[in-house]
C-alpha cells in the first residue's frame, strides 16, 4: 500500500500484519520500532561505515538491506526469503538500486543457513515470521548452533521475536542461544519486559564483548525508547529457562487480537 504522506513510499503486509515499510527516496527511513532497533544493531557492529558481510534471514521489502546498503557501502549481503511471490513482488514493484551489493535468494531460511560455508558472515539477521510467527524450525537450540557456526570470530547474531508474559517462549530463546554463544543481549521496550503487553524484543548474540553501552544509548534516543536487558538482568529474566531441541521446537506465539506484533 502506498504512503499517501510520502511520494515513493510503500507499506507492506503479510497475511493481514504490516511487516514491512520501505522509501525508495530514503532508505535511511526506517518506520518500525523494531527495524530501527535492529538498524542501530548494525550501526553499533562496527566502525561507522566499514563494509560487512551480512546474512538476512527473512527477506520482506528488503528494508534492513536498503539502509545497510545506504550506510555501509560495499557490504555483501545475501537475503534469503522462502516465499518466491512476495520476492517476484519485490523485485517488480520495489526495485533494489543498482550496485547495491544485495543478493536475494529465495530458499527455507534453516536450510540455507546449515549450507553456507562456516565462519562466513559478520552479522547474521534474523526476521523470519509466517504471518505473525516465528516457525519452529528457527526456535532450537539446534538452529541457534547453526548460527553461531557461519559467524566469524566476534560475529553478531540479531533476531526479530515476538512474546508477551510469561515469556515461555522468549526465555526459552535466550536458553537456546545461551547454548551456543558466550554474549547475550535482549533489546525491547519498557512495558514489553515488564509484561505489560505483547510485543517485540530484539535478541543478541556473540562470542564476543557485545556493544551494549552504545547501543542503549541509541535506543534510549528513540521515540519509543527500548531498554537493552543483559548481564545479571538478563540471568534473571531467563529464570532456569532450558533450551529446546528440534523434536520439542513450537512456533512463537501467536498475538493476542489486535496486536501489532511486528512493528
Amino acid at each position: 500500500m502506498p504512503d499517501v504522506d510520502a511520494e515513493r513510499a510503500w507499506l507492506l503486509t503479510v497475511d493481514g500484519s504490516p511487516q514491512s515499510y520501505v522509501d525508495l527516496d530514503d532508505p535511511e527511513h526506517l518506520e518500525f520500532e523494531y527495524a530501527r532497533r535492529l538498524a542501530h544493531v548494525l550501526d553499533c557492529a562496527a566502525e561507522p561505515g566499514r563494509a560487512l558481510d551480512l546474512l538476512h534471514l527473512g527477506g520482506g521489502a528488503l528494508t534492513l538491506p536498503r539502509y545497510a546498503a545506504a550506510t555501509r557501502a560495499g557490504s555483501r549481503q545475501a537475503v534469503v526469503e522462502f516465499d518466491a511471490g512476495l520476492v517476484d513482488m519485490i523485485a517488480e514493484h520495489l526495485p533494489l538500486p543498482e550496485g547495491s551489493g544485495i543478493t536475494v535468494h529465495t530458499a527455507d531460511a534453516r536450510a540455507w543457513l546449515e549450507a553456507v560455508p562456516a565462519a562466513s558472515a559478520d552479522v547474521v539477521v534474523a526476521d523470519v515470521f509466517g504471518g505473525s510467527r516465528v516457525p519452529a524450525q528457527l526456535t532450537s537450540v539446534e538452529y541457534a548452533r547453526a548460527a553461531a557456526r557461519v559467524l566469524r570470530p566476534g560475529g553478531l547474531y540479531a533476531a526479530n521475536l515476538a512474546d508477551g508474559a510469561p515469556f515461555d517462549f522468549l526465555r526459552a530463546q535466550l536458553a537456546n542461544f545461551a547454548a551456543a554463544f558466550g554474549e547475550l543481549a535482549l533489546v525491547a521496550e519498557p512495558g514489553v519486559l515488564r509484561g505489560r503487553r505483547f510485543g517485540n524484543a530484539v535478541l543478541l548474540a556473540s562470542d564476543a564483548g557485545l556493544p551494549v553501552a552504545a547501543l542503549a544509548r541509541r535506543c534510549a534516543g528513540d521515540v519509543f525508547p527500548a531498554r537493552v536487558e543483559y548481564g545479571d538482568g538478563l540471568v534473571r529474566f531467563m529464570k532456569g529457562a532450558a533450551p529446546v531441541a528440534d523434536v520439542d521446537a513450537a512456533p512463537s506465539p501467536a498475538p493476542p487480537e489486535g496486536a501489532f506484533s511486528l512493528g
